[in-house]
């Protein structure tokens, strides 16, 4: 704990609403409580954009193709998205982040961090901060949450996954550094699949494999993640948490198990992805005007293709859009596919109640 000594103890939580957009819809149409429902995709074809609880049973789960959704779970129910319902709730659980604390750092529509070190209730136990607020989500929204309460963000995010659905979890700085030595890798926060397959590849399974490894090699084989792999295989995370912050960009990709090698699975591949960072933008009150597709091929080599609009994009279907003309080019294809990623930059601060632009004519 010498590592840590230099560092004064924070109380960071982190708040992730449960099953955020399939629970919205269940509140909302009695009809469908109870049942395994998926949003997003239908039947024939697209993507889970978020599963039910009663839907997960199944081993349904987001990003995975509807085909087989249905085929896991045949009385599975698929619901449109409503991204202006999931807007107005999360709006609803940021106010209610603002009565504890002004340190509220969004990362979609259902999660944040929130910094209560120093609160707006004087309230000394995070646990007992953690409680009230899902307590009053729960009032005023009618949704379940699960907290993550910890000394930095990095475990705080961890435990909010512990005693899902609708419980909270504690990592204390006495237990921090064995809680992630036990941890297998690949269910690190910030760990994606081709990063874990590497560890692996390098002998690294758990948390304590990445803290034999030293500072020079995770830099040589993780490059600039190097110095962050480091400092969580010691339960060390100095990363504060920053409210109003626009970052250059914002990104998300994935790894395929399968190569894809049409354009309807890699458009549908990139649902998910669209979803995460239009989630980030919208609970943010951030817009994008540059729109970066990223396309790796099955033999690691890969291109990138990207577009400027002179306004913010204002709708998810805008960014679908301006993604589907950058696909296009692509095909057909000499070689599959194996990973997709879409990133947004030039970003800049929106006002919450400025007016829609217009649809873009794309």
């Amino acid at each position: 704990m010498d590592e840590m000594s230099s560092t004064p103890v924070r109380k960071i939580i982190h708040v992730d609403m449960d099953a955020f957009y399939a629970s919205v819809e269940q509140r909302d149409n009695p009809d469908l409580r109870n049942k395994p429902i998926a949003v997003g995709g239908s039947a024939a074809r697209g993507v889970v954009a978020a599963a039910s609880y009663e839907a997960r049973k199944f081993s349904v789960h987001s990003a995975m193709p509807s085909v087989t959704a249905k085929r896991k779970c045949p009385e599975l129910i698929f619901v449109p998205p409503r991204f202006d319902v999931y807007k107005a709730v999360s709006q609803q659980v940021r106010e209610i982040f603002a009565e504890y604390t002004p340190l509220i750092e969004p990362l979609s529509l259902d999660e944040a961090y929130l910094d209560v070190t120093e609160n707006l209730k004087g309230m000394e136990i995070a646990t007992e901060i953690a409680l009230e607020i899902r307590a009053r989500i729960k009032l005023v929204t009618g949704l379940n949450a699960s907290a993550g309460i910890s000394y930095n963000k990095f475990l705080a995010k961890m435990a909010s996954d512990l005693n899902k659905p609708n419980g909270q979890a504690v990592i204390t700085p006495r237990n921090g550094p064995a809680f992630v030595e036990a941890l297998p890798v690949n269910k690190f926060h910030g760990v994606g699949p081709a990063t874990a397959e590497k560890m692996h590849r390098l002998g690294i399974e758990t948390g304590a494999d990445l803290k034999e490894k030293t500072l020079e090699f995770l830099v040589e084989h993780f490059g600039k993640s190097g110095p962050y792999f480091h400092g969580i295989a010691r339960g060390i995370d100095n990363r504060q948490v920053k409210p109003d912050r626009v970052r250059k960009s914002v990104g998300a990709e994935d790894t395929f198990s399968q190569d894809l090698h049409a354009f309807e699975p890699a458009r549908e591949g990139l649902q998910p992805l669209i979803e995460k960072v239009w989630g980030y933008c919208e609970a943010n009150d951030i817009g994008a005007k540059t729109v970066t597709l990223k396309v790796k091929y099955a033999d690691f080599t890969q291109v990138t293709r990207s577009k400027t609009v002179p306004a913010p994009l204002s709708a998810i279907t805008d960014l679908q859009d301006l993604i589907g003309l950058l696909l296009t080019p692509i095909f057909p294809l000499r070689k599959g596919i194996r990973l997709l990623g879409v990133t947004l930059s030039s970003l800049e601060r929106q006002a919450p109640s400025a007016e829609p632009q217009l649809r873009l004519a794309l």
